[in-house]
């Protein structure tokens, strides 16, 4: 385990005025793994004030002086530097009142979340384990510093951290800490949306991720209401051996690990039991489901707080999930210039990973997309005209020839069917002719 040189530098400048400091918390169990740290941590015997007088030549933030956290930013490297302390009573299952600072190590490693993030490394080299983190790292496990039900009633959020870190490191959560999480899920009202939605979307990202969501569905069915109705909802289809939650969470494994494809394999089917009929010999079918799981997609989302950005991403993708493209370049032109490059090829991902999730491998339905992917890439370097911006006219060039008002969008809109659809060639005069032919 080799620290970087700029922290060694800081932990050397403690160890010169006989203060004891060490590397601290994720940084460690990163290094531990083998893994290149994103950020360093250091804890210290040192208050605030004596950090600042310590680094009087170097920028310091008072980024939480009250709880005894100052950042120092190092060769523009933001170093978070921690008194050793105590947490007081905390506040709706949220944030300590108060803190008392300590001059033991140990005390302050009690009071962090899992064993993993609570050991600490010294400037010679020297592991302080005091909880057997590493031996938990070697087993790919989490479990709570102490009584699990006192960490999560300290900080409920711990409930989704517990879970991400099971996801994201491939770990399993210890028998007892799993039993806490399940007892203790409904602290999570005390959290703000924001903070969930961070927690939730790293979780979905995780290679673990379909263990965790099944695991732990009651949690998901409190953070996301819409949920509910999904779990255990069987869908009597010879296609699907899976309920609808579980299915989808096959397809989230599935699906590639970023936030935008993760999150729309989680909502793609949320509204299927809200349009589940049976035929003459009980066969489940779910006509309209893409809709109304777009719809429920999006209510779960703005209750989540999410970004305008994302979604309409999300809801773009779960809305268009179950459309079917004709694989001939000219409906693929259309579903094209309907979605965009980028949201075409998540759409299509999300139905390979469908194809992946079912009762057995539908490889009719994979083939299916790879010929439409195939077509795309063919469009696509082609350079077809798929948008009013590769219109070889424009808006000006309407009004030039005396059409105007609502006439101008409306023209413009018919021009780039009619060029999608190989109809007229994507040249300025014929569009002209044709949009004078429009207009007379």
């Amino acid at each position: 385990m080799n620290l970087p040189e700029y922290i060694k530098l800081i932990l050397q400048r403690f160890e010169k005025n006989n203060i004891p400091a060490y590397a601290v918390g994720g940084c460690v169990r990163d290094m531990i793994m083998g893994k290149e740290p994103n950020d360093y941590d250091i804890t210290t015997q040192a208050l605030p004030q004596q950090i600042k007088e310590l680094f009087f030549d170097v920028p310091v933030i008072e980024t939480g002086i009250k709880h005894g956290t100052v950042t120092l930013l190092w060769e523009n490297k933001p170093v978070e530097i921690t008194t050793y302390r105590i947490d007081g009573k905390y506040l709706n299952n949220r944030r300590p009142e108060n803190v008392e600072f300590t001059l033991d190590l140990k005390d302050d490693l009690c009071r962090r979340d899992f064993t993993i993030n609570a050991m600490a490394y010294s400037l010679d080299g020297k592991l302080i384990d005091l909880f057997g983190g590493k031996q938990d790292i070697e087993n790919k496990i989490i479990k709570c510093v102490g009584e699990p039900d006192k960490r999560f009633e300290e900080d409920a959020l711990r409930i989704l951290r517990a879970l991400r870190f099971a996801s994201t490191l491939g770990f399993e959560t210890d028998k007892k800490t799993a039993d806490s999480i399940l007892k203790n899920y409904p602290l999570l009202k005390n959290i703000s949306a924001e903070r969930i939605f961070s927690e939730f979307k790293k979780i979905l990202c995780g290679k673990n991720v379909k263990n965790i969501l099944l695991q732990f569905s009651d949690v998901f069915a409190e953070i996301i209401p819409q949920v509910k109705e999904s779990i255990g909802f069987l869908q009597n289809n010879p296609h699907h051996i899976y309920d609808v939650y579980t299915h989808s969470a096959y397809v989230v494994e599935n699906s590639p690990p970023d936030e935008i494809s993760r999150l729309s394999a989680f909502f793609h089917d949320i509204g299927k039991p809200f349009c589940y009929t049976e035929d003459q010999i009980g066969t489940g079918h779910f006509h309209g489901h893409a809709k109304i799981s777009k719809e429920l997609c999006n209510k779960a989302l703005n209750a989540l707080k999410a970004d305008n950005k994302t979604k309409a991403l999300v809801c773009q993708i779960v809305e268009n999930h179950d459309y079917q493209i004709i694989p001939e370049e000219k409906y693929v032109r259309r579903f094209l210039a309907k979605n965009n490059y980028e949201q075409s090829m998540r759409i299509l991902a999300l139905k390979r990973a469908e194809s992946f999730s079912k009762a057995v491998l539908d490889d009719d339905r994979s083939k299916y997309v790879d010929t439409i992917e195939a077509l795309i890439e063919k469009i696509v370097a082609q350079e077809d005209c798929l948008n009013l911006k590769a219109l070889k006219i424009n808006g000006h060039d309407l009004i030039e020839n005396n059409i105007k008002g609502k006439k101008i969008g409306q023209t413009l809109n018919l021009l780039l069917k009619l060029v999608i659809d190989k109809e007229i060639e994507n040249e300025k005069e014929a569009l002209l002719n044709k949009a004078k032919q429009l207009n007379s």
